[in-house]
């Protein structure tokens, strides 16, 4: 009876289950409409796009407007009568030196650009932090239905240790032995259901939903298949890594920064136009044009040369910093990826299989009274971890994927 009820239980846990399954290709658009970080990144972008009108614009007008008066202070004394008494009014605009408007509007687009790709870093950051989430809260439920399956085989072996101990053919310390093993599977299984609503939690925080909004359990976790080609991914995170890209605008900024920097050697200069009432005398017009005479340049501009000449450098660095750094998770998530697919085909194919039919064969001899019960719970126990680290491998593998994903901007795991 006992080994008929194990092929049961074992035939059980694949059938796949008729309950409502979570997609999470149903949770991406939410995420993308309603996460607050994904939202910031957005506006931070959309308001970096107004700097460069600005950054490019010429500075503010002047007017003036005012009197001289002769011979009294009182508004308007003398017009029409000495030459020195006027009411006027003058305008005066300052233009900087030819290129600058264009290099301070290129740097600010730079600088827009640069907040693009931190816009687009949040959206993949989101994303995967979704996706592990999504993968986690599946392996919670996979690690839970192995040990409720192993708690409900050692539950039939209890029983029926305790009928043999009934009629003297099993030691007590069966009995205890058992009881033990069901006290670990249960703390094992308050460590899972613990998980589950922690990933439950952290998807509703990334959808922007109240943390106690119920979620259904997500769709079996697929093996895939291991398809990766290193090269390929290196050369898939050269062409779309927004780290990259980010820190690329960021070497252009600098670049007309610098160009900048050097074109404030050169002066800048006002015009002024103004026209002046005389009264009943010939009205008086006057033009001047004022230029700054950059006289200080060894304290001030070949300083600031030499600033932007050392943020250019920095920026340079920084950019071979990502890339050497990218390529280094690029490469040890592709080895964890590489290793835990491995191992799940060998978990799945091999030892799983190899451990549920030692555990078979041992049924009938303890049930015929010639087993021990020590070996028939080791054998338990190599079931239970090999189903266990199956599950482990898998999301592991997935969790790797996640990650390259996010890195390479390739779609590595279907929907």
């Amino acid at each position: 009876m006992m080994h008929r009820n194990l092929l049961v239980l074992l035939a059980l846990a694949l059938c796949a289950s008729a309950e409502d399954r979570l997609r999470l290709e149903d949770l991406i658009p939410e995420a993308l409409r309603a996460n607050p970080e994904i939202l910031a990144a957005q506006k931070r972008y959309e308001a970096a796009r107004q700097r460069p009108a600005q950054a490019s614009s010429l500075p503010d007008p002047m007017l003036s407007l005012g009197y001289s008066s002769s011979g009294s202070p009182r508004p308007f004394a003398g017009i029409g009568r000495e030459p020195t008494a006027n009411a006027g009014v003058m305008i005066s605009q300052e233009f900087p030196f030819p290129g600058k408007r264009a290099l301070r509007g290129g740097i600010a687009e730079k600088e827009a650009e640069a907040e693009f790709q931190q816009y687009q870093m949040a959206q993949l950051s989101v994303l995967s932090r979704l996706k592990q989430a999504w993968y986690r809260l599946g392996y919670a439920y996979a690690a839970r239905d192995v040990l409720e399956r192993s708690r409900e085989l050692l539950r039939k072996f209890l029983r029926a240790s305790e009928a043999r101990y009934a009629v003297g053919k099993a030691a007590q310390q069966d009995l205890f032995k058992a009881q033990t093993q069901l006290s670990i599977l249960e703390t094992r299984l308050a460590k899972f259901e613990q998980e589950r609503r922690s990933r439950e939690a952290e998807i509703n925080s990334l959808l922007a939903r109240p943390l106690n909004t119920p979620i259904a359990r997500p769709e079996d976790l697929p093996a895939g298949e291991f398809k990766l080609d290193l090269e390929e991914l290196y050369r898939a995170a050269a062409a779309n890594s927004p780290m990259l890209k980010r820190d690329q605008k960021m070497i252009e900024r600098s670049e007309l920064a610098l160009n900048l920097a050097r074109k404030d050697y050169y002066p800048d200069y006002s015009l002024t136009a103004g026209y002046f009432n005389m009264g009943g005398m010939p009205a008086m017009y006057q033009f001047r044009a004022d230029v700054k005479l950059p006289v200080y340049f060894w304290r001030r501009q070949r300083a600031e040369v030499a600033e932007q000449s050392y943020l250019l450098s920095q920026s340079k660095r920084t950019y071979e910093a990502t890339g050497q750094s990218l390529l280094y998770r690029i490469k040890d998530d592709f080895l964890m990826a590489q290793a835990s697919w491995r191992l799940t085909q060998m978990y799945q194919h091999t030892v799983a299989p190899q451990a549920r039919l030692t555990l078979e064969s041992s049924l009938p001899g303890y049930e015929t009274g010639g087993g021990d019960f020590l070996g028939l719970l080791m054998n338990l126990a190599a079931l239970l971890d090999a189903e266990r680290s199956y599950h482990e491998e898998l999301i592991n593998y997935h969790l790797a994927l996640i990650r390259l994903e996010e890195m390479t901007g390739l779609k590595l795991i279907e929907d």
